[in-house]
């Protein structure tokens, strides 16, 4: 059985709506390059929201940064975000979807900082931000 989202398109309207990149990303499960997303310098006050429906996902104040390449957070914007078991290239890993959309964002990990010790490894194209 496959989760309804509140806001879905056609794969076309997908395609239509967000670049290359972003539909690699978003739609078809994919990475981004490490290091190459502007989003991961970001360091003003401001909320992330995702790149297919401008939900609100994170707050720049749980935004750190993690030495990965890719923007990483503490947690995010109650209930703005759901999980899936990720089990591709030979490992267990768990998914982090956009709960509005149902985008792909990138995966959760429990290596991160106190207090919550979760590292929110986000693909920056799967985002927009706006500065408060």
């Amino acid at each position: 059985m496959t989760k309804a989202f509140a806001v879905t398109h056609s794969d076309a309207e997908w395609r239509r709506r967000l670049t290359p990149a972003q539909y690699q990303v978003m739609r078809a499960h994919g990475t981004e390059a490490p290091d190459s997303c502007a989003l991961l310098a970001e360091k003003r006050p401001g909320t992330f929201s995702c790149a297919g429906c401008d939900q609100p996902l994170f707050e720049s104040k749980r935004k750190f940064e993690s030495g990965t390449g890719w923007p990483s957070f503490n947690d995010p914007i109650a209930g703005s975000t759901g999980t899936s078991v990720d089990d591709s290239y030979g490992m267990i890993r768990t998914e982090v979807h956009c709960a509005t959309c149902g985008s792909h964002l990138g995966h959760v990990f429990e290596d991160g900082p106190p207090p919550t010790h979760l590292r929110y490894c986000i693909n920056g194209v799967a985002m927009n931000f706006a500065a408060d």
